[in-house]
């Protein structure tokens, strides 16, 4: 369980002078500057680093959504987060400790953020006139009373890291590249990382350019220099590795550990894997990942676009591979034409959407949880499909596989949605007992029954399913399509009764698998009268809202939601049983419109669609009020 400390909070039996060591259990740190200062790369070999030291970590990486914005501009601000914690933790924290602003722009979005007190880290030589006037400042933050409000560090980095790297090779504009790792360099003394990982990885990521290289690794080491010789900060921070589970750990984007999951489920599934996609964000880097691994059968394909892309998959899944499209909301739209013509073929196949703001465009890079309608009824006709949400990144591989069981068990399209928190999030993920994973396969067809004709919609009466007969088999030869199918024989029929027949059964084939999911489990303090439902990527903050009110002795009840078509078969029960039900949702709320509908319970909505996830105090604020209502 999560423990609540007040941040930095120093270890007694230690006292405050000059270069002084503090143990702290958890620290919050945010890098931001422009999309070219490498924000992303530093927090990414932060978070590396402390990994690599056993720290609990998870992160929250912030993009803008125009490709290069002008640099300088609030726009153009990219940030990456991290806390990193000797415990369990469940977020990337609410608020930072430490703020390294490269740039006015990044100071100006990213201050109010940084909790009093915190240390605030500047690079003084990007604040000249030109940069000000870009962030809307008139003056000079610098110049006022910053420093009687944080722990300022003040630093002309380009200087230093021009210096630093004078004699590796590099010249003109690269010279500056390596500035990231100035900062990082900083940032490893101030916090005690450790720097071979991420001397390991420039020389790994970097083995062709020598150069570059030297430059980063001199950046780096220059950095941590400077914080050793100069004395930046009076104390430095030490959070201790934290005491997980036993086993071997790596650390994950929520991306990376689906693509892994999918890989996986074609090997439990005994099935060749065929991805085809048309990139957009934040779902593009599945693709980069599975393409990455054709050692094991994966097949990756890069449509034209999103309409081709399913049509693609919908082939090959007809012929007998572990058929799956990946793409955000836009292309959820564009697809649901040929989604229904999988639902009505009855093919297994696995539609991935990593859910962002919209509508249209929306903003491509920001958070959002606005998909479940459309994953629910977002196809002409009657037309129910199985849903699946995904809660943290380490989840998404487990589910990958949990979607591809139904999906091939049931011979249906199967919707499994992700979000961009839980896409470029990280947290470290126990690797997996490859000899545990599950056996999902199912045996295709090969013969015809009785030796007459295939009846390629003759039903499994246990799971209403029809059979998977792969093109080529002899005896096997049948007629699929998107006109209605006679019951059992597959021959085009407008016959009404027959329609309501095919319609009641493909219905009746997905509310059945709520007999085959697991049941819902709540973690629940005794005398607790509210329960805290969700789905999704506000997972982390509801767990850590309720270990907030446990040490405040408030009883709470949660519950998170994985499967969300069909609902786990104990909902109604669990619903029932709390005086008040409060659904937290980045959406305007949708889970709670459903729920209310299907249940006739009166569930209290918390909805927010700012592009960011809920911070944990947002939550307790809610719930708190709840119980002051009801008191």
């Amino acid at each position: 369980m999560e423990t609540i400390a007040p941040p930095l909070e120093a270890d007694k039996n230690q006292t405050d002078h000059p270069n002084d060591r503090l143990t702290v259990d958890k620290i919050v740190i945010r890098f931001a500057g422009d999309s070219g200062d490498g924000m992303q790369v530093a927090g990414g070999r932060f978070t590396d680093a402390s990994a690599y030291f056993g720290n609990d970590l998870s992160t929250l990486p912030s993009f803008p959504a125009e490709i290069r914005a002008p640099a300088g501009t609030l726009p153009g601000v990219s940030s990456f987060q991290v806390q990193i914690a000797d415990y369990d933790i469940l977020t990337a924290g609410d608020a930072p400790d430490c703020l390294v602003a490269m740039n006015p722009a990044a100071l100006r979005t990213n201050l109010n953020d940084l909790r009093p007190g915190g240390t605030l880290i500047v690079n003084t030589e990007a604040f000249d006139e030109r940069n000000l006037v870009k962030a809307g400042y008139k003056e000079n933050p610098l110049e006022s009373d910053l420093a009687q409000v944080y722990r300022l560090i003040e630093i002309p980095m380009d200087t230093l890291t021009k210096e630093a790297v004078k004699d590796s090779g590099v010249s003109g504009r690269d010279v500056l590249r390596s500035k990231n790792f100035f900062a990082l360099g900083l940032l490893a003394w101030l916090f005690n990382r450790p720097l071979e990982p991420t001397i390991d990885w420039v020389e790994t990521k970097f083995a062709k350019k020598p150069s570059v290289v030297a430059a980063n690794i001199s950046a780096l080491r220059a950095g941590w220099n400077f914080g050793f010789t100069t004395e930046a900060a009076k104390t430095t921070f030490e959070v201790r590795p934290a005491a997980l589970r036993p086993g071997t750990y790596t650390n994950v984007t929520g991306n990376t550990a689906l693509a892994w999951g999918l890989i996986a489920a074609a090997q439990c599934a005994k099935l060749p894997l065929f991805y085809g996609t048309y990139p957009i964000t934040p779902a593009s880097d599945i693709l980069h990942e599975l393409s990455m691994h054709k050692n094991f059968g994966v097949r990756t394909f890069q449509a034209e676009d999103e309409i081709a892309a399913i049509g693609a998959v919908i082939g090959a899944a007809f012929a007998g591979n572990l058929g799956v499209t990946g793409t955000s909301g836009p292309g959820v739209a564009l697809k649901s034409e040929a989604l229904s013509l999988a639902l009505n073929t009855e093919l297994p196949l696995i539609l991935v959407d990593v859910q962002r703001a919209g509508p249209s465009t929306g903003m491509p890079t920001k958070v959002e949880q606005s998909d479940l309608f459309i994953a629910m009824f977002g196809r002409h006709g009657e037309a129910p499909l199985p849903v699946i949400a995904i809660p943290t990144p380490a989840e998404a591989f487990d589910l990958a596989i949990e979607a591809a069981r139904i999906a091939i068990k049931y011979m249906t399209p199967v919707i499994l949605m992700s979000d961009n928190h839980v896409a470029n999030s990280s947290e470290p993920w126990l690797l997996p007992d490859v000899e545990s994973l599950p056996d999902i396969s199912i045996p295709f067809a090969v013969s015809s029954n009785g030796g007459g004709h295939f009846l390629p919609y003759e039903r499994n009466y246990e799971t209403f399913a029809r059979p998977w007969a792969v093109p080529g088999t002899a005896g096997l030869e049948h007629r699929i399509g998107g006109l209605e199918k006679e019951a059992v024989t597959g021959n085009v029929s407008y016959d009404p009764d027959n329609h309501q027949l095919m319609t009641d059964t493909r219905a009746w084939k997905i509310a059945n698998i709520a007999s085959d999911i697991p049941a819902l489990e709540v973690k629940a303090d005794p005398g607790a009268e509210i329960l805290v439902l969700g789905w999704g990527s506000t997972y982390g903050a509801i767990r850590a809202t309720a270990n907030r009110l446990r040490n405040r002795a408030k009883p709470i009840a949660i519950a998170h939601l994985r499967h969300l078509n069909p609902f786990p078969a104990n909902l109604g029960e669990v619903l029932a049983s709390y005086r008040t039900v409060l659904i937290p949702e980045l959406n305007n709320g949708q889970l709670r419109k459903l729920i209310r509908a299907e249940y006739l319970i009166d569930a209290k909505g918390l909805n927010k669609v700012a592009g960011e996830p809920f911070k944990v105090a947002e939550i307790e604020a809610a719930v708190l009020g709840l119980m002051e209502q009801a008191s």
